[in-house]
């Protein structure tokens, strides 16, 4: 991808398109620089395995994204919003993902790292010591204690190189898998003992009405804990950031999480706009109630440009589900293509 398009050279691609005045510099941009959609070339076993080792947990390969993902969740937290616990699954997890450049010469690293608000600036040096970058760094919630900022460390380099300076980078936070807290086991049966063990904490299948909601949003949805969450991706483009194709896998992706209970629920989410998306998506949560916590991006170079909105609402689950999907209603439309634009 080429980052040293002017201006100049903007304009000039707007004009031979004959629709100056329907374009705008990012779609334009887009135009001139983004390369012929292709196939990310696949992550070898062997990049996997070197992915998995340098950070000490076993992550889920995507095959059809190629994409290599390693979730990062806090569970040394313990997090309340408005004073009420909500559980790390609501939100309060991160990850590390992995991708071949689409010419297969490179790979890129993406993350996004849950911070106390102490944490943030010693992971910033740490990754520039491991020669990583930061994307952006935010809140994604109100209320929350204690306070968390969101940070997003990328590179490029080959998948293992990448790996192990990510590992190297949080080797002395708690984020690193082994800096986390074991999950607790359940006791060991006594001798003799024939007693029907008791019953574990309720999942989101017993806490929501899956069905309901599902028929709202008009997707289905993934069961976590004591959550259920929502993970759409935005297939409608092609996202590009440094020569890597930004799929749903590495972060370009809406999504809804519910916990609490069907009559009585908390959501939060991220819808990924393009600009000229935001301000509709903005005014679908707000007619329904709910609070826009945050706008801003999460990549930094990316073709066309996404931003990032973060929502938060207290309610019955599918009164928060109809937000959700009504956010969803306003991506993929309004502003005519490249493509619309030359018809006329």
């Amino acid at each position: 991808m080429n980052d040293s398009i002017s201006r100049r050279d903007a304009l000039r691609a707007t004009a031979l398109l004959g629709a100056t005045s329907l374009l705008s510099l990012d779609d334009t941009l887009a135009a001139v620089s983004a390369p012929p959609k292709g196939k990310t070339p696949a992550l070898s076993a062997a990049d996997q395995a070197a992915i998995d080792a340098a950070l000490g947990k076993k992550g889920t390969y995507n095959e059809a994204q190629a994409t290599h993902l390693i979730g990062l969740p806090r569970n040394d937290l313990k997090m309340k919003i408005k004073g009420e616990p909500v559980p790390i699954a609501f939100g309060f997890g991160g990850w590390v993902a992995i991708k071949h450049t689409l010419d297969g010469k490179s790979a890129m690293l993406m993350s996004d790292t849950v911070l106390l608000q102490e944490e943030v600036n010693p992971l910033i040096s740490a990754a520039f010591a491991n020669g990583l970058e930061i994307g952006a760094i935010h809140n994604h919630f109100f209320y929350e204690e204690p306070r968390i900022f969101y940070m997003h460390v990328t590179g490029m380099g080959t998948p293992a190189e990448l790996a192990r300076k990510f590992a190297a980078t949080l080797k002395d936070s708690k984020l690193l898998p082994a800096n986390q807290p074991q999950p607790a086991s359940p006791p060991a049966a006594a001798a003799g003992n024939n007693a029907t063990p008791a019953a574990g904490p309720p999942t989101g299948k017993e806490l929501f009405d899956l069905a309901a909601l599902d028929a709202v949003v008009k997707y289905k949805g993934t069961v976590n804990g004591p959550t259920y969450k929502y993970t759409v991706g935005r297939d409608d483009l092609q996202s590009l950031m440094m020569g890597t194709e930004m799929t749903t896998a590495i972060g370009l992706n809406s999504w809804a999480a519910f916990a609490g209970k069907q009559d009585d629920a908390h959501i939060a989410g991220d819808i990924a706009m393009l600009e000229h998306e935001v301000n509709p998506v903005i005014k679908a949560l707000r007619a329904h109630n709910l609070e826009v916590v945050a706008v801003h991006n999460h990549m930094l170079g990316d073709t066309p440009r996404v931003m990032f909105l973060h929502y938060y609402g207290r309610g019955p689950a599918a009164q928060l589900g109809q937000g959700f999907r009504a956010a969803l209603d306003q991506l993929g439309k309004g502003k005519p293509g490249i493509k619309d634009a030359m018809k006329h």
